[in-house]
């Protein structure tokens, strides 16, 4: 069980989530979920894809968070010309006025900041998307022969639009398994636009404040760490990610037919150390069989591979996951 301090620590985040989410109420309004998911994805270290057609706030979302927890932001708008150099950084030669002598120095490139935006990351082409990759599983960047290591807590955010996929390059699986969360931004309520409209056409926009800052929050991912977990929610979590996979002798019948690959053990951990997260911000001592539950479709959707007969029967991922949560006993 956590000790004294960790749970007076707890009721204090709980409090903290609740400032913060106040604070984004002032430019942000709705979206309450998906801020959720992101407070849960940077408490585990990890990175989200957000799936949202253009015009819901997503730059203004994630650019937000970053300004509440004063981490250093960079926006990188991903097009067909971007090359992997653009994004980690690259070798100037600059003249050492001392010696006289010519030498390389390397210039980091907007990689390096603690909450990168990836606008449209699959406008790029692969070679370029792969630069990603070490930075968002090791928090580090090899170039120019030396190994640099990402400023924490470091947070990649990549959208993409749902709608529009000619010139585009979709990510490949291998890509999709980093992203923790693959979230839908969803259009808002009608009541929820009428605000939108109304506070983005009169005045100037709010001033907010810092609710947290980046010591802070790496304590909190350390806490994650250290919350326990029961062996039913353990085992629930195995079986729900297991089951997503049609070679399983006990898959049910309609995952057979439905999906050609299923979700690999990152999705496990991730639906646990989601589930950790969660109630730490709740301020409650160890999560529930609801929480891994809340992040099953997040934590899955981008990590089933449909097969033909799905899509023939419109059948898309979120359904197999509801289905999948019905047919398995707690």
């Amino acid at each position: 069980m956590p000790d004294r301090d960790d749970l007076q620590t707890l009721e204090r985040v709980a409090q903290a989530r609740q400032i913060l989410k106040d604070q984004l109420a002032h430019v942000i309004i709705g979206q309450h979920h998906v801020i959720d998911h992101l407070l849960v994805s940077l408490l585990c270290k990890g990175h989200v894809l957000l799936v949202g057609v253009p015009g819901l706030a997503k730059t203004l979302l994630i650019r937000s968070l970053a300004d509440v927890l004063e981490l250093n932001f960079n926006r990188i708008q991903f097009t067909p010309d971007l090359m992997p150099t653009d994004i980690t950084g690259t070798e100037v030669i600059e003249e050492n006025r001392t010696t006289g002598r010519k030498e390389f120095r390397f210039v980091q490139g907007p990689l390096f900041a603690q909450v990168v935006l990836a606008d449209e990351i699959n406008r790029t082409p692969p070679k370029t998307q792969a630069a990603l990759l070490q930075a968002m599983q090791e928090h580090e960047v090899s170039a120019a022969g030396q190994t640099f290591r990402l400023e924490e807590p470091f947070f990649v955010l990549a959208t993409q639009n749902p709608i529009e996929q000619e010139g585009t390059y979709p990510l490949p699986e291998a890509q999709l398994d980093r992203f923790m969360f693959m979230l839908k931004v969803e259009y808002p309520s009608a009541a929820e636009e009428l605000e939108i409209i109304t506070r983005t056409t009169a005045g100037d926009a709010k001033q907010l404040s810092v609710v947290m800052k980046g010591d802070e929050i790496q304590e909190l991912q350390g806490l994650v760490r250290r919350v326990p977990v029961a062996d039913t929610v353990l085992k629930y979590a195995v079986a729900l990610t297991r089951a997503t996979r049609p070679a399983e002798d006990d898959a049910p019948d309609f995952i057979k037919n439905w999906v050609r690959w299923g979700a690999g053990p990152r999705a496990g951990q991730n639906l646990i150390l989601g589930a950790k997260a969660r109630a730490v911000l709740d301020g409650r001592p160890t999560p529930e069989v609801a929480d891994v539950q809340e992040l099953a479709k997040p934590v899955l959707r981008h990590r089933i591979v449909r097969s033909f007969r799905a899509e023939a029967d419109a059948v898309d991922a979120d359904d197999i996951i509801e289905k999948l949560m019905a047919a398995i006993k707690v």
